[in-house]
């Protein structure tokens, strides 16, 4: 799963003028001074005919950008929903990079819709043209990009109990399994552990071995005595409902 890399952009805009600075590489505004370049109609529908309104174009196209990243967003949560019920497959580090992913678009979202507000005012003062609409047309785009990534945290939070509960389930079912099986163990090991003492016992070889089952008759009759206990537990767990048949 890739995160997208955050760039700075500084403008500094005056009422003939429009310079941007950026850290990295925004391709949107690349391609933009490209097609600027190559195509002079292109020029004048992204400039129009003040600063004010070619400042509104590039954080349009930056607002659109945010679009397509969004968009790129939802696919890695709808695959996310796809993995997360998945046992066979461990989410937790996905569920973390998508919401890192999240966290950081917020922080780009959020104050660019209160500077969005803020330059509508002040860049009216460069443009003889009523750029309110623009600027809020641009605000709206913000506005719905934020709520969908409102949308998207409250989803990757629901992803991220389901996995955390599923994941424990799946422990404790594992835990449980191995629990009985040593509980089950338990009246061999005592059985076991009383015929490994230097003491004289039924069926020992001081005692003398019984041979009424053959030569291996103590073999046998300890193995039922420690297979009763045994099978006497798995049927009291069973009508407890620890198993899960």
């Amino acid at each position: 799963m890739s995160i997208p890399r955050s760039t700075q952009l500084a403008i500094f805009a005056g009422p003939n003028y429009l310079i941007t600075v950026q850290q990295g590489e925004l391709k949107p505004l690349i391609e933009m001074f490209n097609l600027c370049k190559e195509n002079e109609k292109q020029k004048d529908v992204f400039m129009g005919s003040s600063s004010g309104y070619l400042l509104h174009s590039i954080i349009d196209l930056m607002v659109d950008e945010l679009l397509h990243v969004l968009m790129k967003l939802e696919g890695n949560l709808d695959d996310i929903e796809d993995l997360v019920f998945d046992e066979k497959v461990a989410v937790a580090k996905d569920i973390s990079l998508l919401r890192r992913e999240i966290t950081t678009l917020r922080r780009v979202v959020v104050p660019l819709r209160r500077i969005i507000l803020d330059l509508s005012k002040e860049m009216q003062k460069f443009s003889e043209e009523d750029l309110t609409d623009y600027y809020d047309d641009v605000r709206d785009h913000t506005e719905k990009v934020l709520e969908a990534l409102e949308e998207s945290k409250e989803t990757i939070e629901i992803f991220k109990d389901t996995d955390f509960m599923l994941s424990t389930e799946k422990s404790n079912k594992i835990l449980a399994t191995l629990t009985i099986l040593f509980t089950l163990s338990i009246p061999a090991t005592v059985i076991a552990s009383y015929y490994g003492m230097n003491i004289n016992l039924p069926g020992g070889i001081e005692t003398g071995t019984p041979v009424f089952l053959g030569p291996y008759t103590s073999f046998i009759l300890l193995i039922i005595i420690a297979i009763i206990p045994s099978l006497a537990m798995v049927l009291h767990f069973k009508k407890l409902g620890w198993f899960g048949w």
